[in-house]
């Protein structure tokens, strides 16, 4: 596990663009921390650093943001999302084949997710104030 601290969102993409770095085309990033920790952030910071020059937003009415760049970022969010079943109707699984790194919000409503997800890390974030966060990167070894 590495540990980061964040002061600000800015910081919390430069340490996204950190964690880029540890991935590759096919790998899935799951994150846990609340509503406001920072996940967008995270993802702006790993698109940047594949090339993406899109604007990165919370997919959270949308359920799912692509961003185009050197490796396409799919960016989930599953809220709203409590079942394999509902996975499979906004077409989750499809997305798996095509190549790119996957960053999926609240995957933990769905404890049975990540039995079906190759190259998975984790990400905790942990708001200690305002703007400061402990974010943690788990690598697939240590993952529970």
């Amino acid at each position: 596990m590495e540990r980061f601290i964040s002061d600000s969102p800015e910081e919390t993409v430069e340490i996204g663009k950190k964690i880029a770095s540890y991935l590759k085309a096919g790998d899935c990033v799951l994150y846990t921390g609340e509503m406001g920790a920072g996940k967008t952030h995270l993802t702006k910071g790993i698109a940047e650093y594949f090339g993406s020059t899109d604007d990165v937003t919370s997919p959270t009415f949308a359920l799912v943001n692509e961003y185009e760049g050197d490796v396409p970022i799919f960016h989930f969010d599953l809220f709203r999302i409590n079942t394999l079943d509902d996975l499979y109707a906004i077409g989750f699984f499809d997305y798996l084949d095509r190549g790119g790194i996957m960053c999926i919000e609240w995957s933990e409503n769905i404890p049975e997710l990540a039995s079906y997800l190759d190259g998975r890390c984790g990400v905790n974030i942990t708001k200690t104030g305002d703007n400061s966060r402990v974010i943690e990167y788990i690598p697939q070894e240590e993952l529970c």
